[in-house]
């Protein structure tokens, strides 16, 4: 599965809704200090160079998302506390057109910060600015569901490491259980169907909620159907 390609689709097609727009969703381990994940369609000599020189760790729009709960807007004159940060990549950014834009925060349960930014072209400041700051809810939600999504693919990246031998992520019974709920049968009426308590439908959700990475049987088989993990139940 090309994770890379998932989110990336998934965000140019989001976001293409909205406008056009020079965006990044970075994924940052707040214990590490170090880049888990990116997709992005900055400027490649920008982003190579950002890459090579770990610029990361000096970065004053970085600095200050880890320390924020709100979207924020930064340009050259984005400053922090922190004696580490360095104003003087924006020296640098300058010559690729990234000078000044818009970003978002997320700080998850597993001590990962991501984050979702905007390059915002001078000649249209203000236009993008209002339309930023009136849609900010939903770039958030935006933000929110591409990570969670993320996540569940990481999950089942690490799952299928761990089950190389095995294909097959569910057992048949998960499968059973996963594809009646996708077809909108309740935890009753799969239990009748395939003969077997309403408790013991819920034990093999629980383990297929927990397979998926993420937390509740709703996400579990929206995320099931997405990436065609549902098999046809033939009886």
């Amino acid at each position: 599965m090309d994770i890379q390609k998932v989110i990336e689709d998934n965000l140019a097609s989001a976001l293409g809704k909205l406008g056009e727009f020079t965006w990044a969703y970075v994924v940052l381990s707040k214990n590490k200090m170090s880049v888990q994940f990116f997709a992005t369609n900055y400027p490649e000599e920008w982003v190579k160079t950002y890459q090579e020189q770990s610029l990361h760790f000096t970065d004053p729009v970085v600095i200050n998302a880890l320390n924020r709960l709100t979207p924020f807007l930064w340009d050259e004159k984005t400053e922090t506390d922190n004696k580490f940060c360095s104003p003087g990549i924006f020296d640098k950014a300058k010559n690729h057109n990234v000078k000044n834009g818009y970003t978002f925060v997320l700080h998850d349960y597993k001590n990962n910060m991501a984050t979702l930014s905007f390059v915002i072209d001078p000649e249209r400041r203000n236009e993008i600015e209002d339309f930023l700051f009136k849609h900010r809810g939903d770039i958030n939600i935006l933000l929110t569901t591409v990570h969670e999504r993320y996540l569940a693919l990481m999950m089942l990246s690490e799952n299928n490491e761990l089950h190389s031998v095995n294909k097959n992520l569910f057992t048949d019974r998960e499968n059973e259980i996963l594809y009646w709920a996708s077809v909108g049968k309740t935890y009753l009426e799969t239990g009748i169907i395939l003969g077997i308590k309403t408790t013991t439908v819920k034990f093999h959700m629980a383990n297929i909620v927990k397979k998926l990475g993420v937390t509740n049987a709703r996400h579990a088989v929206r995320l099931g159907v997405g990436l065609d993990l549902v098999k046809p139940v033939t009886h």
